[in-house]
């Protein structure tokens, strides 16, 4: 890997690598994603077993944690190139959190101006998103928007409900030095990854075109930090949570053993 791309990581915030997942596992990522929510990966709240795929896909927003019921969404979080990728700019050890798979479907809604840090405190700011576009990513239907170099303070900005009906029921960052429409589109190809920092503002539009944008988002660490992140509701805040996948390296605190907190959902569509 090029220095240069670990240049640009600190520098912008982000960086996307195009071609970096082959297309043959991006269709076949897309044939899963239509398993997991028809019911055939197991029977997770939100499946839409009984009915036809074109149907079912279009009752879905998003699934939590697929990871945690197909076999090829875990193997993903170790998919070599992006690891290579992570090593750069993480360093040897890493472990995975999150998977998101999300389905944005004509017509519906993007996420608001956010920072994942709010949601996924990591203690040593390592926190790396990793975007893979499952399909062409265009600013018509909802690629990403980042505010290039808004990682740097390292400060998280409040958030607030909105009233915007281009985004979901999210809350939405206020008080930022940016102006609300401002910032970069990032639209890709099928294949391309998108790494940010966890500290970066960034949203997506929503779809405007009749056709799909889906794409499986994975969140990394450090594996040399705690992951202070909080469960329940209320959530309740834990010194380090252990419901953790290793990608790479060592785990300096294997002698605590992995837990299972999170349960994979289907998040249906809004109207």
């Amino acid at each position: 890997m090029s220095s240069d791309l670990t240049r640009e990581y600190e520098e912008q915030g982000y960086v996307a690598i195009p071609d970096l997942v082959d297309l043959a596992t991006v269709a076949q990522l897309l044939e899963e994603t239509t398993a997991i929510v028809m019911g055939d990966r197991g029977n997770i709240p939100g499946v839409m077993s009984g009915t036809d795929a074109q149907t079912a896909l279009a009752s879905v927003l998003a699934v939590h944690f697929p990871h945690k019921v197909s076999p090829l969404m875990h193997d993903m979080l170790s998919y070599a190139p992006i690891v290579a990728v992570l090593n750069q700019l993480i360093g040897p050890d890493v472990k995975a959190m999150q998977s998101m798979l999300f389905v944005k479907n004509a017509g519906k809604p993007g996420q608001a101006w956010h920072q994942d840090e709010y949601y996924i405190a990591t203690r040593d700011r390592s926190l790396i998103g990793v975007w893979i576009a499952l399909e062409d990513a265009t600013i018509e239907n909802g690629c990403l928007w980042m505010q290039p170099g808004s990682h740097k303070p390292g400060v998280l900005y409040p958030m607030h409900h909105h009233n915007d009906p281009r985004f979901d029921g999210n809350q939405e960052i206020s008080d930022m030095p940016y102006e609300r429409d401002s910032g970069v589109a990032i639209p890709v190809k099928a294949g391309s990854v998108v790494f940010f920092n966890g500290y970066i503002l960034h949203r997506s539009l929503n779809n405007t075109t009749q056709g799909a944008r889906r794409a499986l988002v994975n969140h990394y660490m450090s594996a040399q930090s705690y992951l202070p992140w909080s469960f329940g509701s209320p959530p309740v805040p834990r010194q380090d949570v252990r419901d953790i996948v290793m990608i790479s390296g060592n785990d300096p605190y294997a002698y605590k053993g992995i837990e299972e907190l999170t349960v994979p959902f289907i998040r249906p569509e809004v109207a």
